[in-house]
C-alpha cells in the first residue's frame, strides 16, 4: 500500500475517527474536519470498454474487474474505512443484451462462491442491496448463504447492489410507510426523512462522504440518491479493471482537500476548524 498520499492538509488531532450517521447540525463539527470517509460507493464503470479496447469479448472486461474489486476492498480495509458500496449491476443493467446479462449473473454467482471465504477470513461483511427477487432462485440462495456466513464479521461492511436503483430504493421505504399509515401503526405526520431513512437499504450505516465512478462519465446513473445527498463527487477516466490502490488513494485525498460545507458558508467552515 502506497504511503506517498498526503490526506491531512488541515492538520488536527484524532477527528478521522467520528462518526457520521446523519447529516445533523450538531454533528457539522464533526463532519467539516472529515478528513477520511467513513463510507465509500463507487460505480465500477469501463470494463465492456477495457475489454473492447484489448481486442476481446465484454465478459473479459467484467473478469478483470473482479480483480479490481479485491483491490478495494483490500484497500478500503487498510484505511478503516467502514462501509465500502459497489454499484455491480443496476435495474437499468438488464436492458443490455441477454448474453451479457447472462454472463453477469453467472459470474456473479461464481465470485460469491470463490471469494466469500476470503472475505470471511479478512472479518469482512457482505450485505447485498437491491431487489434480488428477480435473481434465480440459484443465485438467490448463494447470496443468502454468503450473508449469513459474514453476518457476524466486525469488520469493514461491503455492501454490493445489484438489481438496485436510487429510486426503487426510495419507493419501497415509501411503500413501507405508507402500509404502516394504512394499518394505523403510524400516522401521516410521522411520515418524516428519518423515517424514511430507517427503511433504505443500509439504513443502519453512516451516509455515503465520497463517491468514486471510474470510465469517464460524469453522472451517478440513479445510485444512492438519498444517502449520497451529501458525498463528495469523485469521477476517473481510469476505468474500473484499472482502478488500482494509487487511484484509491487520489480519491482518498481529493476527498480530504475539500471544504465540506452543508449549507453552510466557506468562513462558517473556517471558524468550526479554527475551534
Amino acid at each position: 500500500m502506497s504511503s506517498t498520499v498526503e490526506l491531512d492538509p488541515y492538520p488536527r488531532s484524532n477527528e478521522s475517527n467520528l462518526c457520521t450517521q446523519t447529516t445533523l447540525p450538531g454533528q457539522l463539527p464533526e463532519l467539516v474536519n472529515q478528513l477520511l470517509p467513513k463510507h465509500v460507493a463507487i460505480i465500477m464503470d469501463g470494463n465492456g470498454r477495457w475489454a473492447q479496447l484489448q481486442g476481446k469479448p465484454r465478459v473479459m472486461g467484467h473478469k478483470a474487474g473482479v480483480k479490481a474489486v479485491r483491490r478495494a476492498v483490500s484497500t478500503a480495509s487498510l484505511l478503516g474505512i467502514e462501509s465500502l458500496t459497489l454499484f455491480a449491476f443496476s435495474s437499468e443493467n438488464w436492458r443490455r443484451p441477454d448474453k451479457e446479462v447472462s454472463l453477469l449473473m453467472e459470474l456473479f454467482f461464481t465470485v460469491l462462491q470463490r471469494e466469500i471465504k476470503l472475505l470471511h477470513n479478512n472479518q469482512v461483511k457482505l450485505n447485498i442491496i437491491g431487489d434480488i427477487s428477480r435473481f434465480s432462485v440459484r443465485l438467490q440462495k448463494q447470496i443468502a448463504t454468503a450473508q449469513e456466513k459474514t453476518s457476524g464479521n466486525t469488520g469493514l461492511i461491503l455492501n454490493v447492489a445489484a438489481n438496485y436503483g436510487g429510486r426503487w430504493d426510495i419507493l419501497q421505504a415509501a411503500q413501507k410507510l405508507a402500509q404502516k399509515v394504512e394499518t394505523g401503526e403510524m400516522n401521516s405526520s410521522q411520515f418524516t426523512e428519518e423515517a424514511l431513512s430507517e427503511h433504505l437499504c443500509m439504513q443502519n450505516q453512516s451516509e455515503v462522504d465520497l463517491m468514486i465512478r471510474t470510465g469517464g462519465d460524469c453522472r451517478i446513473s440513479n445510485f444512492l440518491l438519498w444517502q449520497a445527498a451529501y458525498a463528495e463527487l469523485v469521477f476517473t477516466d481510469t476505468l474500473w479493471p484499472d482502478f488500482d490502490e494509487q487511484a484509491f488513494h487520489e480519491a482518498i485525498a481529493i476527498f480530504a482537500s475539500r471544504q465540506r460545507r452543508f449549507g453552510l458558508t466557506g468562513s462558517q467552515i473556517d471558524e468550526m476548524r479554527a475551534l
